[in-house]
């Protein structure tokens, strides 16, 4: 699939230990182990490292910190769960090359209306090594793939799932609220006992308590939320109403600005949401929608960068003497549109990756592109023709099969990701002297 993968997060600095030599003429203090999981372990440097970013990046938010022991807690917690995942992702060959990475880090820049060179300035100023930062983007993509292969890929929406949730929500088709939200998130074992869960819980309402009597939502998502947002005051961004989980959208939909839920109970553990504002959005929806086609060659574990750009320049060379694009697209395509000769249909934009997008965008209807690298492989784009579609009319169907998608998506990766974290060997030694 060429969807877009969720948003990149910016992990805190991790560096590597220094182990004394035995020649060294003056003592040097051996990095502390602070975590094992699996084959690999956390160092104290290491999180030591995230501590610091971490804190720099509260300060920049006007965020008060809780307590470094409180933190450190936190953000072991989250390293934890991100090395299960990491460890993964390189078990089953999952990489990002340089040059993948040269384009996560120029989007990075272009986001922040900055080039590459200042970025890197800004960075150096926060006191943070832009190799150490390069590198934390890499894990965050191998993350983002990992969730890719393992969890999203695998979600589907039927149409019947369409029609029933358009039926209970009973929504016009041209009408919907948006909500800007934040949350703190307690989680909770897959397998948790019942003094675990009475734990959590109370947790929640520790939480919750604190929000009655006045402290700052951030304060208490970084004490308290073990969600990857935890750090960015529960931020969760603009949500559509209908693309929230029920037990959100029931909760917040009759708050005002700046309110709060009480503790909300889910499979996967206690929840407070904040409604920090709110919109209504309608009317005609007029866009620009690309029809194309593609041919993609994935890299794998059997299939090496070098082996997919060649096929895929054999492919092109074929094109170029007069070869049909579906033809061949039907021959050699690794994903579901070889069957439909590459046929991805009409595209809005958004719907792609950032890399096939700007690719498809240049081409006129007619050309192909050159080879292409996205998270998914190289590809071959074919665009067929443009329109100005109103897409008014089939906003709600759209709309609902997209929230459908999104609600089991993160569902079934916040499940997906629980159950590594419970089957991982995993010991902590934060609080060993």
């Amino acid at each position: 699939m060429i969807r877009k993968p969720i948003a990149l997060l910016i992990a805190g600095i991790m560096l590597s230990g220094a182990v004394a030599p035995s020649f060294a003429a003056q003592p040097i203090a051996l990095d502390r182990i602070v975590a094992v999981v699996n084959k690999n372990v956390i160092t104290e440097h290491e999180l030591n490292a995230r501590l610091q970013v971490t804190l720099a990046n509260l300060k920049q938010q006007g965020v008060t910190p809780p307590s470094e022991k409180v933190l450190k807690q936190q953000l072991l917690d989250r390293m934890i769960t991100d090395e299960v995942q990491l460890q993964l992702a390189r078990d089953n060959g999952v990489k990002v090359d340089d040059a993948q990475l040269d384009a996560a880090m120029n989007r990075i820049a272009d986001q922040n209306k900055m080039t590459l060179e200042q970025l890197k300035e800004a960075i150096s100023k926060e006191g943070i090594v832009f190799e150490k930062f390069r590198e934390d983007i890499r894990r965050e993509i191998l993350i983002d793939r990992v969730r890719e292969s393992e969890v999203d890929s695998r979600v589907q929406v039927s149409d019947a799932e369409v029609d029933n949730y358009l039926a209970l929500q009973g929504q016009a088709a041209d009408q919907t609220v948006e909500y800007e939200l934040q949350n703190i998130v307690i989680a909770v074992p897959e397998q948790a006992s019942a003094d675990e869960m009475a734990a959590k819980q109370a947790k929640a309402e520790a939480a919750l308590k604190e929000l009655k009597a006045g402290k700052s939502f951030a304060e208490v998502a970084a004490a308290y939320s073990n969600a990857n947002n935890a750090m960015q005051a529960g931020q969760l961004g603009w949500r559509q109403g209908n693309r929230l989980p029920d037990i959100y959208l029931n909760a917040i939909s009759k708050l005002d600005k700046g309110q709060f839920t009480g503790v909300l109970k889910t499979p996967n553990g206690f929840h407070i949401v904040l409604v920090h504002d709110k919109r209504q959005q309608g009317g005609a929806q007029m866009v620009e929608q690309t029809h194309a086609h593609h041919i993609l060659i994935k890299t794998n574990e059997a299939v090496s960068e070098a082996d997919a750009k060649a096929r895929l320049m054999a492919i092109k060379e074929r094109l170029d003497n007069g070869a049909k694009f579906e033809e061949l697209a039907r021959l050699h395509s690794e994903d579901a549109s070889a069957n439909n000769g590459g046929d991805l249909g009409w595209l809005n934009q958004g719907d792609t990756v950032p890399e096939f997008e700007k690719a498809m965008n240049a081409l006129k209807p007619g050309e192909t592109s050159g080879l292409v690298r996205t998270q998914f492989g190289w590809h071959l784009i074919k665009v067929d023709e443009r329109r100005q579609q109103d897409v008014s009319g089939e906003k709600a169907r759209l709309e609902a099969r997209m929230a459908l998608r999104a609600k089991k998506a993160d569902e079934a990766y916040d499940s997906w990701v629980r159950q590594q974290r419970d089957q991982a060997y995993v010991e902590v030694h934060l609080d060993e002297e």
